[in-house]
């Protein structure tokens, strides 16, 4: 049955419409770079709290302060990295730049734990006063974040649509390769969490914070080398714009139009349009909202 549903699933590998969909050769690099991405992420990000407290010297509350605005400015990020994806670069750009620049951003923090210039002294148990990080220093962890944000903010809203691009939506080896992508995408991260809050953690905390978060960097170079092995199989979709332009004109028109006399028969004289090709079909007149 296993043997039957990958022959299925390889016949995939065909051209419909001019687009080569190659579902099953693609997925390896697509699901080895999630993989690698989520344990450098993950690795990192799951012990930074412990990191800023003992090697920066941060108070508890300031480490949490900066964290969360870290994880708020990411979340708030995807919505661009979004936009610019679907209007301007396409999900392969974005990626290969999200995971460029999400790998720049943990080497400068591993940067930041290796050399001693680059964090304030070591506070031993018991002190009452801990020299804090100056300027530079902090100006250079920030610039860490900042890529992490960047990264994040290119990665997240692309990643799983870019797996779904690989295979072809309208046959039904495709929709099980969809499926089976999902699945293995899923299973890795839940892998990926479980390596990185035990065996990357204790790494940091118990033995070493350079080597540390040098492995979490490490995963992320090797999925930005997984990544760009691909690149000759993949199914690129070209950007055809964001749904946020979308609402936004919906929202213009609105205001511009909220004058207009209701039509008799709105069913008949409102203009229904729907581009070739597009997966979106006509939608029924309704009174409801």
């Amino acid at each position: 049955m296993a043997t039957k549903e990958k022959t299925d699933m390889e016949n995939d590998d065909v051209v419909t419409d001019k687009i080569h969909y190659r579902g099953v050769k693609a997925m390896p690099f697509i699901i080895g770079n999630e993989t690698f991405e989520k344990l450098g992420a993950i690795g990192t990000l799951s012990n930074l709290q412990v990191y800023l407290t003992t090697v920066f010297n941060m108070k508890r509350i300031s480490a949490t302060t900066l964290l969360s605005v870290f994880h708020g400015t990411t979340n708030f990020a995807t919505l661009f990295g979004a936009y610019f994806c679907d209007t301007y670069f396409g999900r392969y750009k974005t990626l290969g730049f999200g995971s460029f620049a999400s790998f720049l951003g943990l080497l400068v923090i591993t940067l930041t734990a290796a050399f001693k210039n680059l964090h304030p002294p070591h506070c031993s148990p018991g002190t009452t006063t801990c020299v804090g990080a100056t300027p530079p220093q902090t100006a250079f962890l920030y610039a860490g974040f900042g890529l992490l944000i960047i990264g994040a903010g290119a990665i997240r809203p692309c990643n799983l649509a870019f797996g779904a691009d690989q295979f072809n939506p309208n046959t039904v080896s495709g929709k099980r390769g969809i499926d089976s992508f999902f699945n293995w995408y899923f299973f890795t991260l839940t892998f990926a969490q479980m390596v990185s809050v035990t065996l990357v953690v204790y790494v940091q905390s118990d033995l070493s914070w350079p080597i540390g978060l040098a492995i979490p960097a490490g995963f992320m170079l090797i999925s930005l080398f997984l990544f760009f092995a691909g690149t000759r199989i993949y199914v690129m979709v070209k950007p055809e714009g964001s749904p946020l332009t979308s609402v936004a004109q919906v929202v213009a028109v609105a205001v511009r139009k909220r004058r207009l006399k209701h039509p008799p028969q709105p069913w008949l004289s409102l203009f229904s349009y729907a581009p070739p090709k597009s997966i979106n079909s006509r939608l029924p007149y309704t009174e409801q909202f």
